[in-house]
C-alpha cells in the first residue's frame, strides 16, 4: 500500500538510513532537511512496495556520487536529481513511472524521494545495497546482467554528463568517478531506467520500510529512557563490536572518495585496547589488535554510545564516545557472485570474508 512520508517518517528514516549507511551515503541530517522542505511546499513524499507496479513499468535508480566530505560543503540547488531524470528520459525516449535509491545509506536514501516528488512520481521500497558501499559496480541490480548505461550526471550548476554504451560497470564506475571530480567532487546520477519485473530480482527489498523501523526503536528507546545501542541490536540482528573514544581521525580526499582510518581507545569492558577502523567513503573493516571483528560486505557503523544516533565517516571527529555495531549483510551481497564486486578483495584486502554471525571474536563482549 502507497505511503505518504509525515515529517516524523522522515526523521525515522534518516535516523535508520544513517546506521544501515555504514558511514557513507551522504550525510542523513541534510537529506532529511532536504526532504521537509518538500513536504513544507506541499509536496508529497510518497513510497510504494514493488507490487504496485506494473511488470513493465521503468523505475530510474538515482544517487548522489562523490566524497562525503565534498557533500557536505556543497549545498547544490536541490532539483539536480529532477534534471538528471528529464534528461534520461529526453535521451532514450521512455516515461519513467518510480525511482528507486542506489542505496538506502544516508542522505541517498531521500535523494530518489525529492526527485521523484518533484516529478510527481513515487519512490520504490528497495535499494541495490541493503547500506552504502562507494562505487557504482557494487550496486546489486548490475551483479547479473542488467544494463547499468546509459547514465545521466548533474552538478549544482546543472552541467550534465551523458555517459552511453559502457557494459561493463567497473569501467562505469571510473568514468563517472573521473568526471565527478572534474564537476567538483559531487554530482547526482541518474542510471539507467530498469522494468520492475527485473528490480524485483535484482534489488534488497524493504530497506526504507526497515530504515524507519531502526529509527522508530531508536527515538522510542531515547524518548523512554531505554538503551537505544542494544535497541538497533534487536532490529538489526547486530551486536556491539568495540565501546570507545575517538583518539585519532586521519582522513583525505583522493581520486573522488574519502579514504581514512580511525582510532578508537576502548573503555569500560574494552579497556587497554584500540580499534582500527579504515574507511573508503564507508567503514570497510574494524580490527581490535591484529584480529578482525567485521569486514565488509557486513555493516560496520558507529553510533553515539548515549544517543543511538549515527556517526558519518565525513563528521566524526576526536573525542567523540561511540559505539562500534556489526550488522549482518543482506544475503544478496553475500553470494559467490555478489562477494566478486562487494567482498574485501573488492577493496584490495587479503582477508577472506567470514559472516559476521560466524566470527567468535576475542574482542567482542557480548
Amino acid at each position: 500500500m502507497a505511503w505518504n512520508l509525515t515529517h516524523d517518517d522522515i526523521e525515522r528514516i534518516a535516523i535508520g538510513a544513517g546506521i544501515l549507511g555504514t558511514g557513507g551515503g551522504g550525510n542523513p541530517y541534510r537529506g532529511m532537511t532536504r526532504a521537509r522542505l518538500q513536504l513544507d511546499q506541499g509536496h508529497q513524499l510518497q513510497i510504494v512496495g514493488l507490487n504496485e507496479l506494473p511488470d513493465d513499468a521503468l523505475v530510474v535508480p538515482i544517487g548522489g556520487m562523490g566524497a562525503p566530505t565534498i557533500g557536505l560543503e556543497k549545498i547544490g540547488r536541490g532539483d539536480e536529481g529532477k534534471v538528471a531524470i528529464e534528461e534520461l528520459e529526453s535521451q532514450l525516449g521512455v516515461k519513467v513511472a518510480a525511482t528507486v535509491p542506489v542505496e538506502v545509506g544516508g542522505g541517498n536514501s531521500f535523494t530518489p524521494m525529492i526527485a521523484a516528488t518533484q516529478l510527481g512520481l513515487p519512490t520504490v521500497d528497495a535499494d541495490g545495497m541493503g547500506r552504502a558501499f562507494p562505487e557504482l559496480d557494487m550496486v546489486s541490480y548490475y551483479f547479473d546482467g542488467v544494463a547499468p548505461s546509459p547514465i545521466v550526471m548533474v552538478d549544482c550548476q546543472h552541467r550534465k554528463v551523458i555517459i552511453r554504451d559502457v557494459s561493463d560497470t567497473r569501467m562505469l564506475e571510473r568514468m563517472a568517478r573521473a568526471m565527478c571530480v572534474q564537476l567538483g567532487g559531487s554530482a547526482m546520477v541518474a542510471d539507467c531506467p530498469i522494468p520492475v519485473r527485473r528490480l524485483r530480482e535484482t534489488c534488497i527489498p524493504n530497506t526504507l520500510t526497515l530504515a524507519h523501523r531502526i529509527g522508530d526503536a531508536v527515538l522510542t528507546a531515547q524518548h523512554q529512557g531505554n538503551d537505544p545501542v542494544g535497541t538497533i541490536c534487536e532490529v538489526t540482528d547486530g551486536r556491539v563490536l568495540f565501546g570507545g573514544k575517538v583518539v585519532d581521525v586521519d582522513r583525505r580526499f583522493e581520486r573522488g572518495y574519502n579514504f581514512g582510518r580511525l582510532r578508537i581507545a576502548g573503555l569500560g569492558a574494552w579497556e587497554g585496547s584500540t580499534a582500527r577502523i579504515d574507511l573508503q567513503n564507508e567503514f570497510l573493516i574494524c580490527q581490535v589488535e591484529d584480529e578482525v571483528l567485521a569486514i565488509v560486505p557486513d555493516l560496520i557503523t558507529l553510533v553515539d554510545s548515549e544517543r543511538g544516533n549515527p556517526i558519518t565517516t565525513e563528521v566524526v571527529r576526536y573525542g567523540l564516545r561511540v559505539t562500534v555495531l556489526g550488522i549482518p549483510a543482506p544475503p544478496q551481497l553475500t553470494t559467490e557472485q555478489a562477494l566478486h564486486f562487494v567482498g574485501p578483495q573488492a577493496f584490495g584486502y587479503e582477508e577472506a570474508y567470514r559472516p559476521l554471525e560466524r566470527r567468535e571474536a576475542v574482542g567482542w563482549r557480548g
